[in-house]
């Protein structure tokens, strides 16, 4: 047997934080500032370091103390993300890094001030405008994102250009992620949008890491802000995510304050979701479901009629194996 040899390429492993809170109906990410002297927006980040991280978990906190001075909450990993080439050039020699993603959740006091220059929270929908069906359809879909979609799908029909993702041609993915033609949006879907934008050289990361941009993206509008290395994918992973896994755990609960009303629980899923939710459906789901309870007191901070009180009970973990907000959301 001939064993071919191969350069060798040192392999780092990063750690990385997507920290969500919401102020009123804005869903937010920590940022902080980027290393190098790099103006894009960062996540909280920093390499593990065995000697003085006993855990991930532990350096990773570590990490977004130092960073950000914003106390975390609730943890879980997200994903490893560790394929060659997909923030450097396939051919690079450089460290390899193998990026272990986490979400966190915390909720805001105030104004909730960082304590270190240069990171803050910004609104997510920044990062991703092509999310956001809380109001219609976002426009950028049909006057940026379909045209340079459609370039990308006849390019499939060329020759020798006809590929399959997860066994579906181009074309079906541009109609099941972006409901195309009347097609159902799925709010879940975040990172498979954007590595579909990504595939057809339409965002930013994608011409920065040595892709061919899409025919005639100079003339489309910007697709959202970009972000350094590969953290705008990560942080589409914490995004699918967390929509997904409010209804089925009630990690949402992480985001409120003790008490709240429940108009204030309704506006937060739908700025996590992205997706408007009928009223009266949400009402009484939510209180058919023993999740929350009243407390007995009422709000006058509505700027109307005095609204009831409610809070999340926690001991519902115990009762149910999936407590979590299984709303109806409409296209």
């Amino acid at each position: 047997m001939i064993k071919l040899a191969s350069p060798h390429v040192p392999v780092e492993i990063g750690l990385t934080a997507a920290i969500v809170a919401v102020r009123g109906d804005v869903p937010l990410i920590l940022v902080a500032r980027g290393g190098q002297g790099a103006s894009r927006a960062a996540l909280p980040s920093g390499p593990f370091d065995p000697i003085n991280h006993r855990t991930f978990e532990i350096g990773l906190r570590a990490w977004v103390a130092e960073q950000t001075g914003v106390p975390v909450g609730y943890v879980e990993q997200l994903y490893t993300f560790g394929d060659r080439g997909r923030h450097t050039r396939a051919d690079s020699r450089d460290p390899h890094e193998v990026s272990i993603g986490y979400l966190a959740l915390t909720r805001i006091c105030g104004e909730a001030l960082t304590a270190v220059p240069g990171a803050g929270f910004r609104e997510w929908y920044r990062f991703f405008p092509w999310e956001d069906w809380r109001g219609r359809r976002p426009a950028l879909i049909d006057s940026a994102i379909m045209p340079g979609l459609r370039a990308f799908v006849e390019r499939e029909t060329q020759p020798g250009l006809a590929t399959r993702r997860r066994g579906l041609t181009r074309l079906e993915r541009v109609h099941l992620l972006f409901g195309a033609d009347g097609g159902r949006f799925d709010e879940e879907n975040v990172l498979d949008r954007y590595e579909l934008l990504y595939e057809a050289g339409l965002v930013e990361e994608s011409v920065r890491d040595g892709r061919e941009p899409a025919p005639g993206a100079e003339n489309l509008p910007k697709l959202g802000e970009a972000m350094q290395a590969d953290h705008r994918r990560i942080l589409a992973t914490c995004m699918g995510r967390l929509r997904s896994k409010m209804k089925y755990r009630p990690v949402i609960f992480e985001l409120m304050p003790e008490t709240f009303t429940l108009t204030a629980l309704q506006t937060t899923v739908e700025a996590i979701s992205g997706r408007h939710l009928h009223k009266q459906n949400f009402r009484r789901l939510v209180e058919g479901s023993a999740v929350v309870e009243a407390t007995g007191q009422m709000s006058h901070a509505t700027g109307g009629r005095p609204a009831a009180l409610f809070r999340f009970r926690r001991e519902v973990l115990q009762e149910r194996p999936a407590p979590g907000l299984r709303v109806g959301i409409r296209g």
